[in-house]
């Protein structure tokens, strides 16, 4: 039993002694680690960053397709509010005959249905124009920033930046050093690849 009981100590003492060692070893390379400067530095990181506000406010072909949707959205808005005058014409022509008492059972049975219809058509169309608008704001969306991304891949083909990000107010970058600012550069060069390629 003895025995046993020197055995433990024994081998407690050598795990406490070999703990102790990596403790004062490891705790030196920590130290080493932490203060060797790092292989790639701050300053080699290439940023840029373009004001999306700024951009999206002197863009031609943003403002041309921005133009065209809402020229589009406000004939929708026509041809629905038009058909909307049609149908209340209706209804208020309908009730005339019946506080008139002009009409049969039959007729009266048969103009609801009709008017029933009518409504129901005047939804599904307002939703479909809804859905349409809506579709093409995304595709034109989708093409205006493919545009962006493919020139600012041509603009940084030498490989200037690192990255190149976008801002906005209110978004994540909370402060931006304005040297990094290349939106006057990107609006100019965005704007004559435009203009050449409605020629």
């Amino acid at each position: 039993m003895k025995n046993i009981s020197l055995i433990i100590n024994i081998v407690l003492a050598i795990a406490v002694g070999v703990l102790f060692f990596l403790y004062f070893s490891l705790k030196s390379e920590i130290k080493t680690v932490a203060s060797a400067p790092a292989s790639g530095s701050v300053q080699d990181v290439r940023i840029a960053f373009v004001n999306m506000d700024t951009l999206y406010a002197h863009y031609d072909e943003y403002m041309d397709l921005k133009a065209q949707i809402a020229e589009k959205q406000k004939k929708m808005e026509n041809e629905l509010n038009s058909k909307k005058s049609q149908y209340e014409r209706k209804v208020m022509d309908y009730q005339d005959k019946v506080q008139k008492g002009l009409l049969l059972t039959s007729e009266r049975q048969r103009i609801e249905q009709q008017l029933y219809a009518d409504q129901q058509n005047l939804m599904r169309l307002g939703e479909s124009m809804q859905n349409e608008l809506a579709e093409e704001t995304r595709v034109l969306n989708n093409r205006l920033g493919n545009n962006i991304v493919e020139f600012l891949k041509e603009y940084n083909k030498d490989g200037k930046y690192v990255y190149i990000m976008s801002h906005v107010f209110g978004g994540n970058l909370l402060y931006v050093n304005d040297s990094l600012d290349i939106t006057a550069d990107v609006i100019k060069g965005l704007n004559e690849k435009y203009r050449k390629s409605r020629k």
